[in-house]
């Protein structure tokens, strides 16, 4: 394992448009991580009965219809979170625009680390953290191949800040999320061509 460079033709990065695409899809895919499940009782979900707790006149307390008004302690919650689905819909030429820009500002910026193969002795985390320290990797970073290997994905695993994708299911949030981008060869070519011309 080396890091080997990769010229890259400026002509196929994408730096002039796509920063509200990147905003937007950033935003979708973090909204669609949202689990939507908090939920209250109202007062029609709320035990009790529909019995009015005193007479309307004549005891010196406030009017009162039931038991399970907002206002009581045990009662319904007035105006609370019901279960949702927070996803938001993006067109894919806005997601495909948006992972381009991202890419193309990693390439630019000097984040996208190539290597030519991932290839370990034994499927033991050190010596990942090793390579990583070798190439300079000191914070977050993400690894991508063009295909999933089991072992560089257990090497990987418990690293601390440290995820594992493939290169066709990389998505916007986890490109701009990673400090580094470290990929193999046949994984950058995959990454490069799903810039849109």
């Amino acid at each position: 394992m080396k890091r080997i460079d990769v010229p890259v033709d400026p002509s196929t990065l994408v730096l002039d448009r796509g920063e509200q695409a990147v905003k937007d899809a950033v935003t979708a895919i973090r909204n669609a991580m949202r689990a939507g499940t908090a939920s209250t009782k109202g007062k029609g979900e709320v035990a009790g009965s529909n019995k009015k707790p005193w007479k309307q006149k004549g005891t010196g307390n406030a009017r009162s219809g039931f038991r399970q008004s907002p206002v009581w302690r045990g009662g319904g919650v007035a105006h609370g979170p019901r279960p949702r689905d927070f996803a938001q819909k993006i067109n894919k030429k806005v997601m495909a625009l948006a992972f381009s820009r991202a890419l193309s500002d990693k390439i630019s910026a000097g984040d996208v680390i190539v290597v030519d193969e991932f290839k370990f002795e034994a499927p033991k985390t050190k010596l990942m953290a090793a390579f990583l320290k070798e190439l300079g990797v000191d914070r977050s970073a993400i690894i991508v191949q063009k295909e999933v290997d089991d072992t560089t994905l257990l090497v990987t695993s418990n690293l601390p800040r440290v995820d594992y994708s493939t290169a066709q299911a990389l998505d916007v949030y986890s490109l701009m999320l990673a400090r580094k981008v470290v990929c193999d060869k046949a994984g950058f070519d995959v990454l490069v061509g799903r810039i849109v011309k």
